[in-house]
Parts: C-alpha cells; structure tokens; sequence
C-alpha cells in the first residue's frame, strides 16, 4: 500500500515535494506457491522418480513385448492346454507375468508426480487425473490378471501336474477356465488407467508440459475407453492402444525428469510479489 508524507524540513503551508513509500501488504506472510500458475519447485525430487519410473515402466512394457514375440503363444482357450502349457514353459511364463504386472508400480509413482506438476494449472482435475490414474494401477497389482494370463494359473499347474486324479484335474482345470475368461472380460481397472490418462492430458493442454504430449495423451485415453468398451466385440483397438502408452509414458517422463533436474523451462520460479517490495522514490517539484 502506498503512503504519502511530507518532505522533512518543509513547511506545512508550501509543497515542494513527497516522498512516496510502499508498505508490506497484510498478505505478505502468505505461502509463495499461492496463485503461482506451473509446477511447484519443491516437488523437484519427486519430479525426477516419477522421470525415472516412467522410463522403467516403457522399459519392462518393451520388454514384454519381445518376450511375447520370441515366446511359444500361449493357447487362445481351454484350461487343460492353458495349465500343460504353463508346465512346459513355467519360468517363461513367470518372468512373463511380473513384466507385465511390476509395471503398474511405477506407473503409480508417475501419476503421484504429475500431481504437483500440474495442480498451479487446474488443482481439481490434476488431483483427480493422479488419484484416478495413480488407483487403477494400484489395483492392477492387487488384480493380478495380464492379457497373457495370470500369476495364480501357475499354481494351478503345478497342482494340476501333481495329481492323478481325475476329479481334481477337473477342478483345477475349471478354475484356470475362470481366470482366463476374467482376463478376456472388461474390469474397472482397465478403463480407469485411460480416464486417469485423459484426465490428466486434458490439464497439460493449458502448459507445463509441450503440446504434443498432451495431444497424444488425450488420443490415447480416448483410444484406451473405446478399446475397453468394445473389447467383448473388437480387440483390434489394443494393439493400437498398446504401442501409444508407453510411447506417452516415455515423453512425460522425460519431461517429469527435465523438471527435475532445473528450475528451467516450464518451471515457474516463486518468486516475491511486487507489492512486497520496500520501494523508496522521491518526487521533487
């Protein structure tokens, strides 16, 4: 706030001149973060692990990839060959399942880092874009199905190998038919990953992050709900889907780590507001 005094040594009845001063504002104590439009600088360092887990994540996705094209494929049906084919190649098949399952962990730590990232540009829906996002790939770890299987039809073929038994053979071979009809049937979690994607590119479009990544996130969760809603009827869309995400992964963790690594670009400093300034002029007629 601005005052105006008198001169010192000026007589009350001529004006020769003011000297006008700027005063602490009563909001001064306020925190620096507050009304400051871009990434939060103390959340560096999480800026970097969410950069780090989003390259790990593309890592063991790509992985999983090559492991599916250099592996025997698995049969489309049926429990017996689904059980005597997880006997044949057990070990395969279980570094198979963790390299699709263990990438939904630092899927998680990415969207927990694209929170403080973005809440300066739309507080509401980056929290929801990263609770939403960051859960469904919580959950894919406590639902541990993959498009190839899931880690529990290993026990069951082990089971199944040990016994002669034809009543339990059928039993065990009855419940991997219910495991592989749950990985052929649209859960919660599959949709929620492409919300909390779309949720979340929809905010990078106003800054932080390059226009592109945010197009491409956007692309992709719309790809991601139609290959989820029409996955009983059409799974073309999947592979579509498949290669865009990590693709999108890749790009915002490179830009996540950038934020980390400087207070540079796309990083907004908090710097003090002007109407803190102690200002001092002198007007002299």
């Amino acid at each position: 706030m601005a005052t105006a005094e008198p001169h010192p040594g000026e007589s009350h009845g001529r004006t020769k001149g003011w000297r006008i001063r700027m005063v602490r504002p009563v909001n001064a104590d306020r925190s620096p973060s507050v009304g400051i439009a871009g990434p939060d600088p103390s959340w560096h360092q999480l800026y970097r692990i969410g950069g780090i887990s989003a390259w790990i994540f593309v890592a063991m996705i790509v992985a999983g990839i090559v492991l599916v094209g250099a592996a025997p494929r698995p049969p489309a049906a049926g429990g017996t060959a689904t059980l005597n084919y997880i006997a044949a190649h057990r070990m395969l098949y279980i570094v198979n399942q963790q390299v699709w399952l263990v990438p939904g962990f630092f899927a998680m730590v990415t969207y927990l880092a694209l929170y403080p990232a973005l809440k300066g540009l739309n507080q509401s829906l980056a929290a929801l874009g990263a609770v939403v996002g960051g859960s469904a790939w919580a959950l894919s770890l406590a639902i541990p199905t993959t498009t190839e299987g899931a880690p529990a039809l290993v026990y069951l073929s082990d089971q199944f190998m040990a016994t002669a038994d034809p009543a339990r053979r059928v039993a065990l071979a009855t419940a991997a038919e219910t495991l592989i009809a749950q990985n052929r049937t649209t859960v919660v979690v599959g949709p929620l990953m492409a919300v909390g994607m779309l949720i979340v590119s929809i905010v990078m479009l106003n800054g932080v992050f390059p226009k592109a990544v945010a197009y491409l996130g956007v692309a992709t969760g719309v790809l991601g709900i139609s290959a989820e809603a029409l996955r009983m009827l059409f799974e073309g869309f999947y592979v579509f889907y498949g290669v865009l995400l990590p693709i999108w992964m890749g790009a915002v963790g490179w830009n996540l780590y950038r934020l980390g690594r400087s207070r540079g670009p796309g990083l907004v400093q908090n710097a003090p507001s002007p109407q803190g300034a102690e200002i001092v002029g002198k007007k002299v007629q």
